[in-house]
């Protein structure tokens, strides 16, 4: 299913289209040198948003689930991208263990960890999962709706190494976010290849820090085809330790979201572009308990403060002081059924394998698609993104779309390689 667009694609974004069109062999030439300089992330998927006169990342995920949405004939694909990812990492792996989220009851998610293990063995790799949750203290199988099952074993260490019973892997693969932090028993690994490395999890990671390394990316990837780089991506700003609870503190965020508006603005004056700039507020490190705000005018925030855990009177437990990150709002024109949708990138090392679409009736297209009540529409990009159709008019071949949005996901991959190397807790031994 190719997905429509309210508005057919004029300006920009065809003028974006055509360039990079012109341009794949400098672009994939660019890549190739850039992937000889930087390790890109394992894996990773990123949102991404097409308003018709901007196409931009909103978000990356590096530890992507949701990879049982992705259809059959995007295996192949994803098999050769694991099989070069292992065979830079360690050539001799025969064993991989798949430490997945904590939270791992919901079939949905489960079904995720069994198409990753279905890759992996197709890869030639036995393939374990091991489960770091203090809940799981003996093998769980548990069935799934069609009619796998998925068994999960406790995760043990021995000599500086983790495994299951009777099982060492060379290489760990992580599927958890790290998001209440990186537990002990993944530290200082022995000789073990833990993949993405600790310092991507949420507990460190920031998306402020992201988008700045794509700042960067994408300021070099529009000299290299002739555009200018506001075009793909979305402008920032942070906030730090922003409490919900006082007004001088939900002051100080105003004062930015004025000035962020006021960037948009002028970007939409260069470009006749009549549709109302907005902000998106959220947290820096990705706390699920702030949720996400959608503000077109500083003075909104006021009435927003509500919706943000944590403030006087919630309980002395939570917090209301959050680390914020403010991102220029960017609009989707794509539709599913009638349904607002915006495009997901599947990456495994440096290659793009496939994504879909998420859907959502109940939202507007200023609004945050990643919400209950969202579907999936699976997409695969095998052929699509890596067989563009140049000659063809700018924005009428559903190929060029995503051969776009290929490079877009990869540009985001990419940052996330500036941003994990920026990182590096290890890299300062080095310097």
């Amino acid at each position: 299913m190719v997905p429509h667009l309210v508005t057919s694609l004029t300006g920009p974004i065809n003028e974006l289209e055509q360039r990079i069109l012109d341009s794949t062999p400098a672009i994939e030439r660019w890549f190739r040198l850039e992937w000889m300089e930087h390790t890109p992330p394992f894996y990773c998927s990123v949102d991404v948003r097409n308003a018709g006169f901007k196409l931009a990342p909103v978000d990356t995920n590096l530890f992507p689930d949701g990879w049982n949405i992705l259809t059959p004939s995007m295996l192949p694909l994803a098999v050769q991208a694991a099989m070069a990812a292992i065979e830079k990492i360690c050539p001799e792996a025969r064993n991989l263990l798949i430490v997945p989220e904590n939270q791992t009851r919901n079939s949905f998610y489960l079904s995720n960890l069994a198409q990753l293990r279905r890759i992996f063995h197709m890869a030639g790799l036995n393939v374990r999962l091991g489960s770091i949750s203090p809940d799981i203290k003996k093998s769980v199988t548990m069935a799934l709706p069609d009619g796998e099952s998925i068994t999960l074993e406790p995760v043990v260490r021995n000599k500086g190494r983790i495994g299951v019973k009777d099982f060492d892997p060379c290489t760990v693969l992580l599927n958890n976010d790290l998001r209440a932090g990186a537990p002990g028993i993944l530290e200082d690994l022995h000789e073990q290849y833990l993949l993405p490395p600790l310092h991507a999890g949420w507990d460190t990671r920031r998306k402020s820090t992201h988008f700045k390394c794509f700042e960067e990316v994408s300021k070099r990837f529009g000299k290299l085809i002739g555009v200018d780089h506001w075009l793909i991506n979305p402008l920032f700003d942070k906030c730090a330790a922003v409490d919900f609870s006082t007004d001088v503190g939900v002051q100080e965020l105003a004062t930015r979201v004025d000035a962020l508006l006021a960037k948009i603005r002028k970007k939409h004056k260069e470009y006749g572009i009549k549709e109302k700039p907005f902000v998106v507020v959220k947290a820096d490190n990705s706390d699920l308990r702030m949720g996400i705000l959608t503000v077109r005018d500083a003075k909104e925030l006021e009435a927003l403060r509500h919706q943000v855990p944590g403030r006087a009177g919630a309980g002395k437990d939570v917090s209301s002081v959050y680390d914020v990150m403010l991102q220029e709002g960017v609009l989707t024109s794509e539709r599913v059924n009638d349904a607002v949708a915006e495009p997901v990138v599947y990456m495994m090392d440096r290659y793009v394998v496939g994504g879909f679409y998420r859907v959502h009736a109940g939202r507007k297209v200023d609004e945050n698609l990643n919400a209950p009540g969202s579907s999936f529409v699976p997409l695969a990009f095998a052929e699509s993104t890596h067989l563009p159709q140049p000659g063809v008019k700018p924005g009428a071949s559903a190929p060029n779309r995503f051969y776009m949005y290929g490079v877009i996901g990869r540009l985001a991959m990419l940052a996330s390689s500036y941003e994990l190397e920026a990182t590096d807790p290890q890299a300062e031994h080095y310097a």
